[in-house]
């Protein structure tokens, strides 16, 4: 059987091959609504598909969106990958998922293979821009868009969410209790100072005890960002001398971590440790007692960043502040802080 063509559909719904492409594309120009009925009535009895390679060869971009993230092992990633895909799809675009691992070689890696395959355009959550990925975007004067994070390396639109503004809330709430002091779970020695959730969710932490006249030092804990390692973390810290009273974790995937380790030491939380998190993962509700933690609106942030990275005029004049689309951050409030 001879393969429909465009020239096939258009002779049968009685149109030139330009309107059935404005059909099939969504634009550049509209179809009167009589006539788009038609060009889909022939595509349907016609089985016409649609030849996405040549599209892209003749136009020079797919209908992909690369999006980088750092570990989709991570729920806090892998939610917001899901949320991405499901924006992506409601604009008729799929998405490329590329895994770093914290890890600028891989990054690098994926910017220059996706970038290679025409992406519309990049969601990049990066850990931590490098010099030598920062230099591949402006080579290839791709259209980027950050997601989550901020890194200083590169001035593109980023949509984030009101990390330090959060980080405080949930010490603020913690301090109302009356807890004579809380502890800080940080990143690593790694994490970059600016740019960074984590460094934001720290300094906020900061804030809220300076706020309360209380001092950080010695009160603020390193630990990877996940739960694994933020147990072993845990364990040293709820076993040693100095216990701390409450204690705020920069991801829920730590506090989870520290929930293990309290549960291991049997330590009733929150009645001799209270515990607060940041993300509301899905799985902070499910916790034992449910994890109070900070909530950021994912989905519409995952909207904003597909819309963004599929507007012509992303690349607007402005300055980093008029750049920056900032989501408000929510104090979810569960078992684990003290209230019932």
């Amino acid at each position: 059987m001879a393969k429909v063509t465009r020239d096939d559909v258009a002779r049968l719904a009685g149109t030139s091959t330009a309107v059935v492409s404005y059909v099939i594309n969504n634009g550049p120009r509209p179809v009167a609504p009589a006539t788009r009925e038609r060009v889909l009535a022939a595509i349907k009895e016609l089985g016409y598909r649609p030849d996405r390679v040549a599209q892209a060869m003749a136009s020079r971009r797919t209908d992909l969106i690369g999006l980088i993230i750092p570990d989709a092992r991570q729920p806090f990633f892998g939610e917001m990958a899901h949320a991405v895909e499901q924006a992506a799809s409601e604009r008729g675009k799929m998405v490329l998922v590329g895994n770093t691992d914290y890890v600028g070689e891989r990054e690098v890696h994926y910017l220059r293979a996706f970038l290679g395959m025409r992406v519309s355009g990049l969601i990049l959550v990066s850990h931590a821009l490098n010099d030598l990925a920062a230099a591949e975007i402006e080579a290839w004067d791709a259209r980027v868009v950050l997601l989550h994070e901020r890194p200083e390396a590169i001035d593109d639109v980023a949509v984030v969410t009101d990390d330090l503004g959060g980080a405080q809330l949930a010490v603020r709430h913690l301090l109302e209790h009356g807890y004579e002091y809380v502890a800080c779970m940080g990143g690593t020695a790694d994490t970059p100072a600016v740019g960074d959730p984590v460094s934001d969710h720290v300094e906020g932490w900061r804030r809220a005890m300076a706020e309360a006249g209380l001092p950080t030092e010695g009160r603020l804990f390193e630990a990877p960002y996940n739960r694994y390692d933020a147990y072993k973390v845990a364990l040293d810290v709820l076993a040693g001398p100095h216990r701390p009273p409450a204690i705020f974790c920069s991801t829920d995937d730590q506090a989870l971590g520290v929930l293990r380790a309290a549960r291991e030491l049997r330590l009733d939380v929150p009645g001799e440790l209270a515990v607060a998190g940041f993300d509301d993962i899905k799985e902070a509700g499910l916790a034992d007692p449910p994890l109070t933690t900070i909530a950021s609106d994912r989905p519409a942030m995952a909207r904003a960043a597909v819309d963004l990275v599929l507007d012509d005029g992303l690349r607007v004049a402005g300055s980093r502040r008029e750049r920056l689309k900032t989501f408000p951050s929510r104090l979810v409030v569960r078992a684990s802080c003290g209230c019932q």
